[in-house]
């Protein structure tokens, strides 16, 4: 493993203008065979994710394993994560104002992310096209390459990250919220004893105002929140297991145990990746239109998902949310409390631009392979078809074996099959 780190512009529009740094590791299996071999760029998903750091053992990196033997891998931590120039609630207040620090993180979208890309390929490279590997946000990213850059891309993998071209964070949190009923019924299904204890820990939290060993403020709707798991392979299981061993007998009463509060607070807690937060909806925005809290508004078409409505009838399942982002959680999370000015400052930004050209990519003739789950809880399955239909040269595979997380958790299953379908066996 080798570690770079390269200065960029914070504008790549103002490319004389303020730098940050932005990091990169590159991994090979041999280092005198690697030279021979071409780059593989990987895109983390997020947004707010650093890249992965890679373990022999580890099953989340098998996929490297693999790629290596046919690349030179180079895992981007994208600008503002890892060791890239932070953002973080103890960075972001030297930049100025809210005001200030909104305009900073406009810069901090998936076309400065491509724009630092193709600094980094031409240093790296002489200027060679090199393959480009996203996963989830990451394949956004990818699509905005195809969009902004396809001169510097010699093929493309996707692995559930495919946009809609068009949309904007109100379309997608409409066609979130009817997924995310689906995966609650199917967890039910799975666990119907689980109704009662997610009710029983749902009635504690509007009975008792609960503050984690972190200093978490756990509300009914930050619990609600867990059901993030369920888009993952092992989700269901974690959840349930979560909810089983909830509450303990204590000197004073019934209350919910060290073990259950540990575990939430660390599957809750933004201190990691607070621009997952920050950015998720802007991530979306396109239309020089502010997302305005688009969950929030969204989520009052869907009365369901209100847990004083489940709790006012008797033996209605507590409905869990999904990926989403609401500006209670700027009041919940220690982590973002700081940052709650500027969470409503770009949730009020208008001047984000568009993120892809549907007619660039309707001619597109880079190769992409592009893997869409067919129950993906994250990213809608029929946008994501629709979006590979719109997109020239690229080549879809449908499946049902894996959940989002399929390229971490599925091991080197994901990436041989794209290699394989880029590569057929004569």
């Amino acid at each position: 493993m080798t570690d770079h780190w390269f200065a960029v512009p914070l504008d790549h529009d103002r490319p004389h203008g303020e730098q940050i740094e932005v990091y990169a590791r590159e991994v090979s299996a041999d280092h005198a065979a690697s030279e021979q071999r071409p780059w593989l760029l990987y895109l983390q998903g997020g947004p707010g994710y650093r890249s992965p750091r890679p373990f022999q053992a580890d099953v989340a990196c098998g996929w490297i394993s693999r790629a290596i033997k046919d690349y030179r891998v180079l895992l981007l931590d994208q600008r503002g994560t890892g060791r890239s120039t932070p953002a973080t609630r103890q960075t972001l207040p030297t930049r100025g104002d809210v005001r200030q620090q909104a305009e900073y993180l406009a810069c901090f979208r998936a076309d400065s992310i491509v724009g630092d890309a193709e600094l980094i390929r031409h240093r790296l490279t002489g200027g060679a096209p090199w393959s480009v590997l996203g996963q989830s946000f990451g394949g956004f990213c990818a699509v905005s390459y195809l969009s902004l850059a396809p001169e510097g891309l010699a093929e493309v993998f996707i692995t559930g990250g495919l946009p809609s071209l068009d949309g904007d964070a109100d379309h997608v949190y409409r066609t979130a919220y009817p997924r995310m009923e689906d995966k609650n019924a199917l967890f039910y299904h799975r666990y119907p004893g689980d109704v009662e204890p997610a009710r029983a820990i749902a009635v504690h939290l509007v009975d008792n105002e609960t503050v984690l060993p972190d200093g978490t403020l756990l509300t009914v709707e930050a619990f609600q929140s867990l059901g993030i798991l369920l888009g993952t392979g092992d989700g269901a299981e974690r959840l349930h297991y979560l909810l089983e061993d909830a509450f303990c007998d204590t000197a004073y009463g019934r209350e919910l145990s060290d073990g259950f509060q540990y575990q939430v607070q660390a599957a809750l807690s933004f201190a990691q990746r607070p621009l997952y937060a920050l950015l998720q909806e802007a991530c979306y925005a396109q239309h020089l239109a502010p997302t305005a809290w688009a969950a929030d508004r969204v989520r009052r078409d869907f009365p369901r998902f209100h847990a004083d409505s489940a709790l006012s009838r008797t033996a209605a399942p507590i409905l869990f949310t999904g990926e989403t982002v609401h500006a209670w959680h700027f009041r919940t999370d220690p982590a973002l409390r700081p940052l709650r000015d500027l969470a409503h400052a770009l949730a009020d930004y208008e001047n984000f631009g568009p993120l892809y050209d549907s007619a660039l990519l309707a001619k597109n003739d880079v190769p992409v392979f592009a893997v869409v789950y067919q129950d993906d809880l994250y990213v809608d399955t029929r946008q994501s078809l629709a979006t590979a239909a719109a997109i020239r040269s690229l080549s879809v595979h449908v499946t049902d074996e894996h959940e989002h997380d399929g390229l971490t958790a599925g091991g080197t299953a994901i990436i041989d099959q794209l290699l394989h379908r880029a590569r057929p066996a004569p």
